[in-house]
């Protein structure tokens, strides 16, 4: 006898491209499905109103003018970080390195401010360390390109180990200055703001957010009509493609790991110049490794990034005033923000999926033949 062949009951078909605003809806039915979800868990482990909780959210957001500029420097600082890896995951260069890459141009950054003060102007002093600071990212990120382009290196692994080494020179040279201290800089040059970043209209993170503004559209512009950009694109989809084309692949990596760095070393000079006036190992605040989710997120488009950047930050500002207002554990809002993103993140399935019930699927197959 002939078994029947088991037939299952779903089929999964890759979509055409969708177009832009029914992913959007896709991804804004994920947002509200998430939050119904976190409703109901919320009612379920803590018996607390679920709206009062989102209310609470908000206002951890936007409950002061305080609190307003504190999240647009902190979406400035995720952009910045985000647009600096962009570059490198265009060209499917997977640049994890970040976090290294902003703590060594924070550090440049801290030297400069430290050993030159006194004898530069301040308007001199600000300009060294910026170029130190990007300086410095740009030769952290350098060094794996340029194993990955010699010797095709794994990048992935090389700049997740740079974080750390970037890590300990930090807190060696924060021991190695204060051997008595707590582990902490404290402040530096406060009596003097030499090298401070100055403040804008009254707005100590207004001209941070003003620069990370204008470097969103250059990034933008550099990606979508630079012939770099192009090159960037045709790399990324394929290496044999662009060295057919005469594309010199190992520049192309080398340059645009460069210039990754670059940015994250702004980053860097932007933290300690403009928001902290101070550096530890913590400074970056793990934003090399969440940047990885803005741009994928945002598929690598700069514009799209300012929304998934403030998305992430409202979401960790809420969670931690929930924490703090409901004196609920730190992990609940945590296990919020991460119900949230898991909606977020599988709606990308359902834009580049469907799901058929197989005699659908069939049919399907049948119109196209």
């Amino acid at each position: 006898m002939n078994k029947k062949t088991r037939v299952p009951l779903f089929h999964i078909a890759k979509r055409s491209t969708l177009p832009w605003y029914h992913a959007w809806a896709i991804r804004g039915g994920a947002l509200i499905l998430a939050l119904l979800v976190c409703a109901g868990v919320t009612a379920i482990l803590t018996g607390e109103n679920a709206f009062l909780l989102y209310v609470t959210m908000v206002k951890g957001s936007f409950g002061s003018v305080r609190k307003i500029w504190v999240l647009l420097q902190n979406i400035a600082m995720l952009l910045c970080v985000s647009l600096a890896v962009t570059p490198a995951f265009r060209m499917r260069c997977w640049n994890l390195g970040g976090e290294g890459q902003v703590l060594v141009g924070g550090l440049a950054s801290v030297l400069v401010m430290t050993f030159l003060s006194p004898y530069l102007p301040n308007g001199l002093l600000i300009l060294v360390m910026l170029l130190a600071s990007i300086l410095a990212g740009a030769v952290w990120a350098g060094i794996p390109a340029i194993f990955k382009a010699q010797w095709n290196t794994n990048e992935t692994l090389f700049t997740l180990m740079m974080n750390y080494v970037a890590m300990q020179l930090v807190a060696f040279y924060i021991a190695y200055r204060f051997p008595k201290g707590t582990g902490t800089m404290g402040v530096v040059n406060g009596d003097t703001r030499a090298g401070w970043l100055p403040y804008l209209l009254g707005q100590q993170y207004l001209l941070n957010i003003l620069i990370v503004a204008l470097l969103t559209g250059l990034v933008y512009a550099y990606l979508r009509y630079s012939k770099h950009g192009y090159e960037i694109a045709v790399v990324g989809e394929s290496e044999r493609t662009a060295r057919y084309v005469g594309i010199n692949v190992k520049r192309v990596i080398i340059r645009t790991m460069l210039l990754s760095g670059a940015i994250c070393g702004l980053a860097g000079f932007l933290l300690v110049s403009g928001t902290d006036h101070s550096l530890s190992t913590t400074s970056a605040g793990g934003r090399g490794f969440t940047a990885v989710m803005v741009s994928w997120l945002a598929k690598f488009n700069p514009i799209w990034m300012i929304f998934t950047s403030f998305l992430l930050v409202f979401l960790g500002k809420g969670a931690s005033e929930i924490a703090s207002q409901f004196r609920l554990n730190e992990s609940f809002g945590d296990i919020l923000t991460g119900i949230i993103l898991f909606f977020i993140i599988g709606s990308e399935f359902f834009i580049q999926y469907k799901i058929l019930l197989t005699r659908s699927a069939e049919k399907e197959e049948k119109d196209h033949v």
